[in-house]
């Protein structure tokens, strides 16, 4: 069985990618229980704890630091005297990340609640959240094609989700999926009346790699150490030409494609 171990706090600083503010949180944390280290590592503890003060607020970091058995030691690192700032981009980096757990309740609640049986079929980040943990922050649950009618009619089931949830029901057109996506796809479950399937993560990943929105690319970079390049450009190979036919989405794979390897998009 894998473990799958926490990131540290150096590890969340260097990864040029969003940052969940929990992990952040919990990787200076662990930091700081260790002996006392070189400047660098200092200032960025510091560093850290401003930026999660930036993007909780006061009140939330005050609830945060209340819960600390070692809130001494962390608001000595904190209020070090550290000279100027040599983390910036922490800041803009943060978010709270979609956590799987939570989508799978949203699913629960969801199919015991419709009228009649359904059947999803889940693409886009929230698939790769609950497929390979990808962290990242969503909006939305996106559905292939078309939200089944049980669903997309009862709007007031709907609207009482989003607020709890903070999670939406979206889809998006199958065409933009690699060619035979369907044999692919994985069971998730039953979840009351509810059947829940998820498209193969190499293929949500393949679909992304056609598209010009930079946060498809982030998805692309963060997943890639995941599922491998390997089986990514193998499935390109075996499944992407219908996609790479299409002039403007080859051109976005060509882009992102070199982002991603440093080479060609492959004929």
């Amino acid at each position: 069985m894998s473990v799958v171990t926490r990131p540290n706090l150096w590890t969340l600083a260097r990864s040029g990618q969003p940052i969940d503010s929990a992990e952040l949180a919990a990787a200076v944390e662990e930091q700081v229980s260790l002996p006392p280290d070189d400047f660098r590592t200092r200032l960025l503890v510091r560093d850290a704890l401003d930026a999660l003060r930036t993007y909780w607020g006061d009140a939330r970091m005050s609830g945060w630091l209340a819960d600390r058995t070692d809130r001494t030691a962390v608001e000595t690192a904190w209020h070090a005297d550290m000279g100027e700032p040599g983390f910036a981009s922490i800041r803009g980096r943060l978010m709270d990340a979609t956590r799987s757990e939570t989508l799978l309740q949203f699913l629960r609640e969801l199919g015991s609640s419709i009228s009649a049986p359904a059947r999803l079929e889940i693409g886009g980040s929230a698939a790769l959240i609950l497929a390979v943990g990808l962290t990242r922050q969503t909006d939305d649950i996106d559905a292939v094609d078309e939200i089944p009618p049980a669903i997309r009619t009862d709007h007031a089931l709907l609207n009482q989700l989003a607020s709890r949830y903070a999670l939406r029901l979206a889809h998006f057109q199958s065409h933009y999926l690699p060619e035979d996506w369907r044999t692919r796809v994985h069971s998730l479950g039953r979840f009351g009346k509810l059947d829940v399937f998820l498209i193969d993560p190499l293929d949500v990943l393949l679909s992304k790699l056609f598209s010009v929105r930079p946060k498809d690319l982030d998805d692309l970079r963060a997943a890639m150490p995941i599922v491998g390049a390997d089986p990514f450009q193998e499935r390109f190979r075996r499944a992407g030409g219908l996609l790479a036919s299409e002039a403007k989405l080859r051109s976005n794979a060509e882009r992102n494609w070199y982002i991603l390897f440093g080479q060609a998009l492959p004929g």
